[in-house]
């Protein structure tokens, strides 16, 4: 008889990974950590700490070796994430747009040329942005208004886009833009592109050190070589990025939440009334039990859902779990967030400790990357109807 081999966990991390993780958490702690509160009042990355994410190999992690990243999987991305996210969720913007986003289109779409002039630039100096909503199309995103045309031995672009995320920061751009006679098409764009303009960043409310901007395009005018993939490609390679960085997104709202159920679980220890820590009272313990064991299903959906990607599943079922996973991170970061500013009343209230910050970036959750209903829309369209029910 043959004792068949038990899969391990889908939480449970190989050693390579556990090191990785243990490396992120380090340079969180260390290098992210002293900043946070002060980015957040000045509502822009420190340009030193960019620097530094750059020599760790954060802002590179699925870029190959040969090209100067870290040589990694998705998985190290989503680890990444969710890591920098436990200490400051803007900054884990910021990684997740880097690698989920902007390297992974070239590095799935782009040409042998294109990875070559660009990969380099993206794991050693040079951030990226991912320029595909406007002001009319958010959840509609592919009903976008900028337009290319075709001149001569390239293209001239024209239009507007918003809420660009890093785009302050931003070297280089990766635009839609219909293209006539084609569709949407994918363009990579240098930021000292003439006619490319970055307007100043956007007041929030929460991510407030991630820069959000608009950017416009008035006759930007790009090579052949610039397409990323095929001229009207640009669905195909906007849905299967996307995907990614849905996972980049759940990934962060997951380290978001258990960075916050840290701070609160650690106060409740802490903070003694009538004689005895708050966290011996049920009517404290309890909720905060309840959204360890949400966390907890969470991050197993994120990571069954990451290995997905990797490994295959078909469109539909890449698009039904990444959905999934975005809406129930978004969930749970919320609750998360919203019972650590009650388990510390008052002290909840102020920016000293910190959990107030966590809630303001929580809500951005169900916003972007779709919002959750486009995420309902998308799991009951990918929903497996079964055999139909037998007549008579």
């Amino acid at each position: 008889m043959t004792v068949a081999t038990v899969p391990q966990p889908v939480t449970w991390l190989p050693p390579e990974d556990q090191k990785w993780r243990d490396t992120v958490r380090g340079v969180a702690a260390e290098v992210v950590a002293p900043r946070v509160r002060a980015m957040d009042d000045a509502a822009r990355i420190d340009p030193d700490l960019v620097r530094e994410l750059f020599a760790a190999g954060l802002l590179g992690i699925e870029i190959p070796e040969v090209y100067g990243g870290a040589g990694r999987d998705l998985f190290a991305v989503v680890l990444a994430v969710e890591e920098i996210a436990r200490v400051d969720p803007s900054v884990a913007v910021l990684v997740d747009v880097q690698n989920a986003l902007v390297a992974s289109a070239l590095l799935h779409h782009g040409d042998g040329d294109t990875r070559r002039r660009h990969l380099p630039r993206l794991a050693n100096g040079t951030v990226g942005a991912y320029a595909i909503s406007e002001p009319d199309t958010g959840s509609d995103a592919f009903n976008g208004r900028t337009r290319a045309v075709a001149d001569g031995g390239g293209y001239v672009i024209d239009g507007a886009k918003r809420w660009i995320s890093s785009a302050a920061e931003a070297g280089l751009f990766v635009v839609f833009a219909r293209l006539a006679d084609a569709g949407l098409t994918a363009f990579l764009v240098d930021r000292d592109a003439p006619g490319l303009t970055v307007g100043p960043p956007v007041a929030k409310m929460g991510i407030r050190a991630s820069s959000t901007c608009d950017v416009t395009f008035d006759g930007v005018r790009v090579g052949r070589r610039d397409l990323l993939g095929r001229p009207g490609a640009g669905e195909l390679l906007a849905v299967e990025t996307l995907n990614v960085g849905k996972v980049g997104i759940a990934a962060q709202l997951v380290g978001l939440a258990q960075g916050v159920l840290d701070a609160a679980t650690g106060y409740a220890a802490r903070r003694h009334q009538f004689g005895q820590p708050i966290g011996t009272y049920q009517g404290v313990a309890f909720p905060l039990a309840r959204i360890a064991a949400e966390l907890q299903a969470a991050r197993a959906l994120l990571y069954d859902t990451t290995r997905l990607l990797q490994h295959g599943g078909s469109p539909a079922q890449r698009l039904r779990a990444t959905a999934m996973a975005k809406y129930v991170a978004s969930e749970v970061a919320e609750r998360a967030a919203a019972l650590a500013v009650e388990t510390l009343g008052a002290n909840g209230f102020v920016p000293e400790h910190g959990v107030e910050k966590f809630y303001r970036d929580a809500k951005v959750g169900k916003i972007y990357e779709g919002t959750s209903n486009m995420q309902f829309r998308t799991i009951a369209a990918t929903q497996d109807r079964g055999p139909a029910p037998a007549e008579g």
